[in-house]
């Protein structure tokens, strides 16, 4: 009888339900590792066009596209834009000199190519809003930025490393918080001379520094006790190394908010100080300026007074709304 010619299919396919069983396995294994059509040629276990496997999205991803969705967040950032635009060139839209002045026009109302009137001395009151937005805007995002840098530092040390050094610093906390600010500035800006914007700057940063720092401290503190950061240490990451490359991306997102939501209150610290007479200075141009000049003749001429504050409080609105969805985001207990 002539011997017949191996196959492994028929002999896999006779053996029985072990063959079966064999012939099953194989075809299931065959399955796994080429992807069905039906499945659009995506990798088993993960979504379509992410592979197996997908990244996890990040605080800040997540953040972002919360505040894509947010109309506070849109209409805050448009009016935010403009004033910053606004505050960099304000001849596109005001051609006119807001020194310049006429005496014989001094308090009167709209005319054409004059919208806002004129004010007490003669100048045009819708040159001189636009103008004194530049004035506003400087101070506040001047006076914010060293504001957090000092606090954060402070208290990101104070909140690292503790002892004598957070005692220390929670003392001098603690004296700074007991100084009224306008108070402060009424004392402290009395005795200034200078017509430059760096004055106000500096008293804001050295009475305003307090809150980021207990902010950062507590962060930092909360931050530190994480399993990451004792991994890091128990691998001989130096204290630098840690604070700047496992705590403080941690810990930042709390001064964030605070730092945008203080922007809009800083702006209106700098009006109210050169309402009282002891912030900028004439020939300066600047909103808390106008509106002092404004309060003696708002009866006769209330439109001097209602443009520059008009300007103000929008601005401060829209960057405390700005700092409300900015902290609506960041929170993981608002989600």
């Amino acid at each position: 009888m002539p011997e017949q010619p191996y196959e492994p299919e028929g002999a896999i396919a006779g053996t029985g339900m072990g063959g079966a069983m064999d012939l099953a396995t194989s075809e299931a294994e065959t399955l796994e590792q080429r992807p069905s059509a039906a499945s659009g040629g995506r990798a088993p276990g993960g979504p379509e066009g992410t592979g197996p496997q997908q990244k996890p999205r990040s605080l800040w991803s997540d953040a972002w596209r919360d505040l894509r969705r947010n109309p506070v967040f849109i209409v805050s950032g448009l009016v935010i834009l403009f004033l910053v635009v606004i505050s960099l060139w304000p001849s596109l839209i005001a051609s006119g000199n807001p020194l310049k002045c006429d005496l014989a026009k001094a308090q009167e109302g709209s005319q054409p190519g004059h919208p806002f009137g004129y004010d007490g001395q003669g100048c045009d009151v819708y040159t001189r809003t636009v103008y004194g937005t530049r004035i506003s805007i400087s101070v506040g995002v001047l006076s914010t930025l060293g504001v957090a840098l000092l606090g954060s530092i402070l208290g990101g040390l104070a909140g690292y490393f503790g002892g004598a050094w957070d005692s220390f610093m929670s003392r001098i906390t603690d004296i700074f918080f007991a100084i009224p600010v306008v108070l402060g500035g009424l004392v402290l800006l009395s005795v200034v001379t200078s017509n430059t914007i760096w004055p106000v700057i500096g008293f804001i940063v050295l009475l305003g520094w307090t809150q980021v720092y207990r902010i950062a401290r507590g962060s930092v503190i909360t931050a530190k006790q994480n399993d990451y950061v004792q991994a890091a240490r128990a691998l001989g990451a130096s204290d630098s190394r840690i604070l700047l490359r496992h705590i403080a991306p941690n810990a930042v997102a709390p001064v964030i908010v605070v730092a945008t939501i203080a922007l809009g209150t800083y702006i209106a610290l700098e009006a109210t100080l050169s309402y009282l007479g002891v912030g900028l200075k004439p020939p300066t141009v600047s909103w808390g300026i106008d509106i002092s000049s404004a309060s003696a003749y708002i009866r006769n001429a209330p439109h001097m007074l209602l443009w520059p504050a008009g300007a103000l409080a929008i601005t401060v609105l829209a960057f405390i709304m700005l700092g409300d969805a900015v902290r609506d985001a960041l929170d993981p207990k608002l989600r």
